[in-house]
C-alpha cells in the first residue's frame, strides 16, 4: 500500500515522500487506517518495523496547529528512543506550520524543558519518570490531550515504570485515543489494555527471524557533506568489480549519480520514476559490467539478482532493519566474499545499533581512509597491471620510444615511469584532509557525540540559546544536531556529533559570544 493512496494532508504526504518512503511497511499499512478512524490500537511490533510513522502520521493528521495546547503524548522507555522518535515526528511535520514537538527526559536541564513547554507545545515525547516530574510541577497540562502512545510498552514495564504509566493514564481526559505498541504481550500489558483502552483493535506484525549472510560489515562516522568524498575513497581503495549504493530518496539517487559521473565513475540510477524500458537498460549495463556502480532506492532495487556485486554501500542508513538485510544480502553471493559499508551521521548511530541488535550482527567502526591509504592501494593495483603487461607483451617498440625521449629530454626512465603512474592515479581531492584528525576519547557524552567544555556560563549572562546559535552559526551545523547543553555559573558543557567536534573546536577559537572570546576543548569524563 502506497502513502499517496491514503487520505493524508498534502504537507504530511510531501514530508513522507521527501523522507524516501514510497510504500508502507506492514505495521504502517495495518495501523494507520485504523488509528485514523479514532479507534484505540494494540500494535505488536518490534523496533525497526517503521512503527514511529505508524502512530506519528495519524497523530499529526489529528493535531490542531492553531491551538498551542498539548494534544498528544508519547511515552518511551529511554532518552535515546525519545530523541529518535522526536526527530522522526519532526521530519514528518516538516511542512506543517505551527506544530511544536518536544522530547523531555531525565539528565536534561528541567528548567530548559519548562521554558519550552511554556512557549506552547502540541506533541511531547517523554520518559515516564520525567513526564511524572512535570505533572507534579504542573508544567505539563493534560486536559486537552486527545491521543497517547505507549511505545515499547513491554520495555517500559521491564524498567519498572508500570506505576508511573498508570498514574499518567489516569490523569488524561476520559475521551482520548490510546495507542499501545509492544514487541511482546505479557500479562501486565494485557492488564493495562483491559483497564485503559476501549474496544482496541489488535494489529500484529511479528518480524521473521532476520539473518545476515557472512559479509564483512563496516560503518564510518561522516558528515553529510563528506559522504561523497568517503564513498569515492572507498571505491578507489577496494576497487569493487560491481557496487550497489543505496539511498533513501529518489532525489538523493539522482544527485549522487550526477556527482559520481562528474568524477569519472561509471554510475547509473535506478528508482521508481524510471520507465520499465529505462530500468531494463540500466540493469543490462550493470549486469554486463559497462556500469560499475548502481545507485538505487530500496523499492526500485527489488529483484536485482546479480552475482558479481562485491560491495554494497548504505549511503543513507535504511529506515527498516529488513531493508538492511535485503541490501547487504545482494553481495557475497555464490560463495564469493562481500563487503558492506554504512555511512552514519550523528545520532543515526542509534538506528544502526537497533539494526545490529535485531539482525544479531556486528558492524565494525572503521577510520575514514586517508589520501595516503588510497594512493598506496591505487598505486599497488596499477603496478600489478603493469607487471601483467610486462609478462604478457613484447615491449620492444615501446622501449625504443622511451629510450629516444629519455635521451632527448635528459630525464631518467624512472621519472617517466613515475609520471605515467601519476597520470594513472589522477588528481586527489584533499577536502577531507582539512579535517583536523583529532582523536576524542570518552568525554562522558552519549554514543556518537563528544562533550565539549566552554569557559562561559550563567555569570557572563550567557544563555543556552546563545551557545547553540554561536555553534550552529559559525560551523553551519544544523542546530537540531546539537545535544544537551548543561550550563553552570562559570562554564558550560555542550554535546556535538563526533564528526563535527574537531571543526567546532577549530572554528570557535575565533568566535565570540556576547562579545566575549571563548575557549572550547574536549571535556574530561564526568
Amino acid at each position: 500500500m502506497r502513502f499517496d493512496e491514503m487520505e493524508l494532508q498534502a504537507p504530511i504526504l510531501r514530508a513522507v515522500q521527501e523522507m524516501g518512503f514510497e510504500e508502507m511497511t506492514p505495521i504502517q499499512a495495518e495501523a494507520i487506517p485504523v488509528v485514523m478512524t479514532g479507534r484505540d490500537i494494540i500494535g505488536q511490533a518490534q523496533t525497526g518495523t517503521g512503527k514511529t510513522a505508524a502512530f506519528g502520521i495519524p497523530m499529526l493528521q489529528m493535531i490542531n496547529p492553531k491551538s498551542r495546547a498539548l494534544q498528544a503524548l508519547i511515552l518511551c522507555p529511554t532518552r535515546e528512543l525519545a530523541i529518535q522518535v522526536a526527530e522522526e515526528i519532526r521530519k514528518l511535520a516538516k511542512f506543517l506550520h505551527g506544530i511544536k514537538v518536544l522530547p523531555i527526559y531525565g539528565g536534561q536541564d528541567i528548567n530548559k524543558q519548562i521554558r519550552s513547554l511554556k512557549g506552547g507545545v502540541q506533541i511531547v515525547i517523554g520518559t515516564p519518570g520525567r513526564v511524572m516530574d512535570h505533572m507534579r510541577r504542573h508544567t505539563l497540562k493534560m486536559d486537552q490531550v486527545k491521543m497517547i502512545t505507549l511505545d515499547e510498552a513491554d520495555e517500559m514495564l521491564n524498567m519498572g515504570f508500570r506505576e508511573d504509566i498508570e498514574t499518567i493514564l489516569q490523569d488524561l481526559p476520559e475521551e482520548r485515543q490510546t495507542l499501545l505498541f509492544s514487541a511482546t504481550m505479557p500479562k501486565p500489558i494485557m492488564e493495562i489494555v483491559a483497564n485503559y483502552q476501549k474496544d482496541a483493535a489488535l494489529v500484529k506484525v511479528v518480524k521473521k527471524e532476520l539473518t545476515v549472510p557472512k559479509i564483512e560489515q563496516y560503518y564510518y562516522e561522516v558528515r553529510p557533506n563528506t559522504k561523497l568524498e568517503v564513498l569515492c575513497r572507498l571505491l578507489d581503495m577496494y576497487d569493487p568489480k560491481l557496487s550497489l549504493v543505496f539511498c533513501n530518496t529518489k532525489k538523493q539517487v539522482d544527485e549522487l549519480v550526477s556527482a559520481l559521473q562528474l568524477r569519472g565513475y561509471f554510475a547509473e540510477a535506478l528508482h521508481g520514476d524510471l520507465k520499465q524500458v529505462q530500468r531494463d537498460r540500466v540493469m543490462e549495463t550493470f549486469r554486463s559490467g559497462k556500469t560499475d556502480i548502481l545507485v538505487a532506492t530500496d523499492v526500485a532495487a527489488r529483484g536485482i539478482d546479480v552475482d558479481d556485486v562485491e560491495a554494497v554501500f548504505n549511503y543513507d542508513i535504511p529506515q527498516d532493519d529488513e531493508y538492511y538485510v535485503h541490501r547487504i544480502g545482494r553481495t557475497g553471493r555464490a560463495g564469493r566474499t562481500g563487503r558492506a559499508f554504512s555511512f552514519v551521521v550523528g545520532r543515526e548511530i542509534y538506528k544502526l545499533k537497533d539494526i545490529m541488535r535485531f539482525c544479531k550482527t556486528k558492524v565494525h567502526l572503521q577510520p575514514i581512509p586517508s589520501l595516503n591509504d588510497v594512493s598506496a592501494i591505487k598505486a599497488e593495483k596499477i603496478m600489478d597491471r603493469v607487471f601483467e603487461v610486462i609478462e604478457n607483451n613484447d615491449l620492444e617498440d615501446m622501449l625504443r620510444i622511451i629510450e629516444d625521449k629519455v635521451n632527448e629530454y635528459d630525464i631518467s626512465s624512472l621519472e617517466v615511469a613515475a609520471a605515467f603512474l601519476k597520470m594513472q592515479m589522477g588528481d586527489s581531492d584533499a577536502s577531507l584532509e582539512q579535517e583536523k584528525g583529532m582523536e576524542f576519547g570518552d568525554t562522558g557524552a552519549e554514543a556518537g557525540m563528544v562533550r565539549l567544555f566552554i569557559n562561559l556560563g550563567k555569570k557572563q549572562k550567557v544563555r543556552p540559546g546563545d551557545i547553540l546559535g554561536a555553534i550552529a552559526g559559525e560551523t553551519g551545523m544544523p542546530g537540531k544536531l546539537i545535544g544537551s547543553i548543561d550550563m553552570y555559573d562559570k562554564y558550560t558543557f555542550v554535546e556535538v556529533p563526533r564528526e563535527y567536534a574537531a571543526e567546532v573546536i577549530q572554528v570557535m577559537k575565533n568566535a565570540k559570544i556576547k562579545g566575549k572570546s571563548i575557549n572550547v576543548e574536549p571535556a574530561n569524563k564526568k
